[in-house]
């Protein structure tokens, strides 16, 4: 029999005696095989169904599922094959329920709601709910609703009631992110009720941990340090100040605040290594109920379950003196969550949590290996390969999701990473023991609201905002991912076959990104359309037009225009109805010319806002009314109204809300790219 090493490949002295056999190129673990297939049938039924993703990022599945049957022998490709298409089509299955699952329910209506209080932003008079336990008119609805709830008084734990007009969260569509994360959260529901009444408060006793934090942070530490510090306790950044919470992202360390599983995994290794002597191998069940406790608290995260889920098989490997792979442990927490819960695949944290994993795991190799050579010290070392692997898989999803890619990430993290046990355990032993001792909160609180106070201080006279950013990667996000295949020295291949698919796959993507944003000869016409209003940028030949309806707000636009276009604008057209509302963004989303259909007659800066039809290179743009106009260029006309779905004026194609987000044309005629 012939012996192999942990990955699969046998000694060199076994080789020798033994060439004639072929290895796989990657090894058969079950469980990420089916964790793969079960990713693909979710990510296939979104892009058919949900129009989420281009469905060219099905390459990376491809590739994977190739590698894994290469130099397998028959048992081996049927074995894989047979794993990888049930649970695809369980994925798509499972995705399938939950879609009618989700569209059913209570229509929109009138009701008398009753729910608890699970997440709270508090800020401008106003309080932000997501509400679970939901019954409407006293029957048990399921999944969860947002609320906005004039005045700031109200606590996750709190069981509110009211009377207000419940609308429906429609299904995704389009690419609609928004759309895509209420889906993957549950949230089945919308209202704005004019008064609420606080009925009690919920036995769900960490619920109720999580809004007493709330109120001793902010009764004990300045607001913008509680905000700080009760982000990083919760995950809630919706609560910090906007422009540091904006500085985190664009300087890559917002993963800080999702309660991500660097919080769970130092939580639950401090408990092992405080518990390890005394309990031995035992240690492992409170080090666990512990960070299930946490998880509860924060409302149980995508990557709070994931880390949780991963420190459990950890555990238990160690209690059954198995051993542990990384691989397996990361495919099995995604696989056990999807079974659950295949809607999760949708929402962004889902994405990013396990993809940074995955980067992890497959790059960490290589990147450690090239930094033996530059002599860093082992800590250095470690936060830039953790970093940069993570950056790598997740690039997509951020270019994609948030529309930039920060500059600054993975050196932040150098800084960040090492940090974090420091502002960490301070805080929550703080914290925690305030509630249990609030006499003493002042005390227990002052070294942590120190350290957190320098914190926001470097933020405000460091600039980290530098950020790549105006283009999208279209076809080329799923080209990247399967990139990141023979870049892993998990495959195994000869360093020129590896080269050479690398150059090949590097060529697709740089051809990808080209055509998704190069605009050529002709025309083109991106479209958002989201629940805060839709955006369509009109772009020819070195001109550039932002069309906006009245429900469009800054910050929209400004996402909008980071994801898809970074040069100047050479108009922005208030498209709608509510004049005076898209008139307002937009004089501040552009410097130059806003145009209207009708002259503005407001006290604003009159001298910029210009009405009546107005062309820009070979572009023609015609208004048909307040909120619809007409576009002519490259012998097409495109009617352009963000009001209604469909088209009204017979023009060869139409733009507007609830259309999918790319549209090109050209001079021969009309061509949609999906």
């Amino acid at each position: 029999m012939v012996k192999r090493n942990e990955e699969g490949s046998m000694s060199a002295p076994e080789a020798q005696g033994h060439r004639h056999v072929r290895l796989p190129r990657l090894n058969f673990r079950p469980v990420l095989v089916a964790a793969a297939g079960m990713l693909c049938g979710i990510f296939v039924y979104g892009a058919c169904a949900f129009s989420s993703g281009v469905i060219t990022g099905a390459c990376v599945f491809a590739l994977a599922l190739f590698f894994l049957c290469c130099t397998g022998g028959r048992r081996r490709v049927l074995a894989v094959f047979g794993v990888f298409c049930a649970f695809a089509l369980a994925g798509a299955g499972l995705s399938h329920l939950s879609a009618r699952r989700y569209a059913g329910g209570p229509p929109a209506g009138e009701y008398a709601v009753t729910g608890t209080v699970e997440f709270a932003a508090v800020g401008n008079g106003y309080t932000s709910v997501t509400l679970s336990s939901l019954t409407l008119d006293g029957q048990r609805a399921g999944g969860k609703m947002t609320a906005s709830l004039s005045g700031e008084d109200v606590r996750v734990g709190d069981i509110l009631a009211f009377s207000a007009r419940v609308e429906r969260s429609p299904l995704p569509a389009g690419g609609n992110s928004y759309a895509e994360n209420d889906f993957a959260n549950g949230i089945r529901y919308i209202a704005a009720p004019a008064d609420y009444t606080r009925t009690g408060r919920t036995a769900n006793i960490f619920l109720r941990i999580n809004g007493a934090l709330y109120d001793v942070l902010y009764a004990r530490m300045e607001k913008d340090v509680a905000g700080f510090s009760y982000a990083l306790l919760t995950g809630n950044m919706r609560v910090m100040d906007e422009d540091f919470a904006e500085a985190t992202r664009t300087g890559g360390i917002a993963h800080v605040f999702a309660v991500s599983g660097m919080h769970i995994g130092l939580l639950y290794g401090v408990v092992m290594a405080l518990l390890r002597r005394p309990c031995g191998r035992w240690a492992v069940i409170p080090a666990l109920a512990l960070s299930a406790a946490y998880c509860a608290m924060c409302a149980f995260t995508v990557s709070s379950v994931r880390s949780l889920l991963m420190c459990g098989f950890a555990g238990g490997a160690r209690f059954f003196g198995k051993k542990y792979d990384d691989l397996s442990s990361l495919s099995l927490a995604a696989l056990a969550t999807l079974l659950v819960s295949p809607e999760q695949y949708f929402s962004v944290s889902f994405r990013l949590s396990y993809g940074a994993m995955a980067g992890i795991f497959l790059l960490a190799g290589p990147l450690s290996r090239g930094l033996k050579r530059t002599k860093l010290p082992p800590v250095v070392a470690e936060c830039l390969v953790s970093g940069a692997a993570s950056q790598c898989f997740t690039l997509p999803v951020l270019m994609e999701t948030f529309g930039y890619l920060s500059v600054w990430g993975t050196l932040m993290n150098l800084l960040v990473i090492p940090a974090l046990p420091v502002l960490f355990f301070p805080l929550a032993a703080g914290a925690f023991l305030s509630l249990v001792l609030p006499f003493a909160a002042g005390v227990l609180l002052a070294l942590p609201e120190g350290i957190l106070s320098c914190v926001l201080l470097l933020f405000t006279v460091a600039d980290v905002s530098y950020v790549l950013a105006g283009f999208s990667l279209g076809a080329g996000a799923g080209v990247w991912l399967a990139l990141n295949v023979p870049l892993s020295e998990r495959l195994r291949l000869r360093p020129l076959p590896r080269a050479a698919l690398c150059a090949v796959l590097g060529l697709f993507f740089a051809l990808g990104v080209f055509l998704q944003n190069a605009v050529g000869a002709g025309c083109r016409i991106d479209v958002a359309s989201t629940d805060r209003g839709t955006c369509a940028l009109v772009r020819g030949e070195g001109h550039a037009v932002l069309i906006i309806d009245g429900e469009a707000s800054l910050s929209v636009c400004t996402d909008f225009l980071r994801r898809t276009y970074g040069g100047e604008l050479d108009a922005v057209v208030a498209l709608s109805g509510d004049t005076m509302s898209a008139v307002n963004t937009a004089l501040f989303v552009h410097d130059g010319v806003v145009r209207t259909a009708y002259p503005v007659e407001a006290g604003l800066r009159v001298e910029r806002v210009e009405s009546g039809d107005f062309a820009v290179g070979e572009m023609q743009f015609c208004f048909e009314g307040a909120d619809c106009m007409t576009l002519a260029a490259e012998g097409c006309v495109v009617e352009v109204c963000l009001s209604r779905a469909e088209g009204v004026l017979g023009a060869d194609f139409f733009a507007g809300t609830g259309a999918a987000r790319l549209k090109c044309f050209v001079k021969d005629g009309i061509i949609k790219v999906l």
